[in-house]
């Protein structure tokens, strides 16, 4: 087996769309950076790598390749994910936290688990998405962006 930690943050800001785990939340600002700023999905993708000792997604996707311009993280969610079959393992566990005053995510959790799921072949028993706010505190609790951890465990297929 084995284990990984991932971490990822963007900045809030108007005129940009608010992806989490895949879904379009309706929100006043958006998530800044070269592809969806999917900061969910970033820091599971950086949580998965570390596992596999591959790196980053920085890495792997660089914000200086035009490719990965307005990508869906989904879609690189699906690279990660292929990479880690090509090295023989798939998903144990995954558990996430995203850090967010507004909006609120809980309506919004069951499809990020099924997103998930469905892009990295697993149950979505295995995948756990959970919210939280700062109470107001640091740039997640002033609104400037938010922020998310991922830990997963890696279990060498067929085992």
């Amino acid at each position: 087996m084995k284990i990984g930690f991932g971490y990822d943050v963007h900045r809030l800001v108007p005129e940009r769309k608010l992806i989490l785990g895949g879904v379009k939340i309706p929100h006043e600002t958006g998530l800044l950076g070269h592809s969806d700023a999917d900061v969910l999905i970033h820091a599971l993708m950086d949580a998965i790598l570390g596992a596999l000792a591959l790196g980053d997604i920085g890495k792997h996707f660089p914000d200086t390749d035009n490719d990965y311009k307005n990508i869906d993280s989904m879609l690189l969610l699906k690279k990660v994910a292929d990479l880690m079959h090509r090295e023989g393992y798939q998903i144990g566990n995954i558990d996430c936290t995203v850090c967010a005053q507004r909006p609120k995510l809980s309506p919004h959790i069951e499809t990020m688990r099924q997103n998930i799921g469905a892009v990295l072949e697993t149950d979505i028993s295995n995948i756990s998405v959970k919210a939280t706010t700062t109470e107001k505190l640091g740039f997640v609790g002033q609104e400037e962006g938010i922020s998310a951890y991922a830990v997963c465990l890696l279990r060498k297929e067929n085992e």
